[in-house]
């Protein structure tokens, strides 16, 4: 089984927000681009919580408006095995040093986990004595079949660190 390594985070260095997932998915990975699926909600549900449609924009486009309302995207998992694209498969995981972003990034307000397996990894990461925000949100992934809605209402929460 091969090993599949993570994307580098994206941030300006006055980010006030990380959205975390676990580790990209294999289209996400192929096209070297956070939530490169056509069926990931993750472009429409940020875009709903910041009142924007980044779905619409091209990827650079959307990279940008994330850094000019300073969110920043990462992954708590930097590598792992897994076979196909599903967080119930990763074996071996290597983490990225999360816990760095509490010092790297000084307006940091809140760290969003997109997802089950990001939340219960970058808890234990970040740690309890974190003076920001920690914030478990529904994944994005289409095989989380809550409704748009729903996902939708809860990472409404995200527009109050922005």
């Amino acid at each position: 089984m091969s090993v599949k390594a993570g994307l580098p985070p994206i941030a300006r260095a006055d980010a006030r927000l990380f959205v975390l997932g676990s580790l990209p998915g294999d289209a996400s990975l192929a096209a070297r681009r956070y939530y490169a699926h056509p069926t990931n909600q993750f472009w429409r549900l940020l875009g709903a919580a910041i009142g924007e449609e980044l779905q619409l924009l091209e990827y650079e486009q959307r990279l940008e408006r994330l850094a000019e309302r300073r969110i920043g995207l990462w992954d708590v998992i930097a590598s792992a095995n897994r076979p196909g694209s599903l967080d119930q498969a990763i074996r071996l995981a290597e983490h990225n040093r999360i816990e760095h972003l509490l010092h790297d990034f000084p307006d940091l307000r809140a760290i969003a986990f997109n997802g089950g397996t990001a939340a219960a990894s970058g808890r234990k990461l970040v740690g309890s004595q974190s003076e920001i925000a920690l914030v478990d949100l529904p994944s994005s992934s289409a095989a989380n079949t809550r409704s748009f809605a729903e996902k939708a209402a809860a990472w409404a929460v995200l527009s109050q660190f922005l």
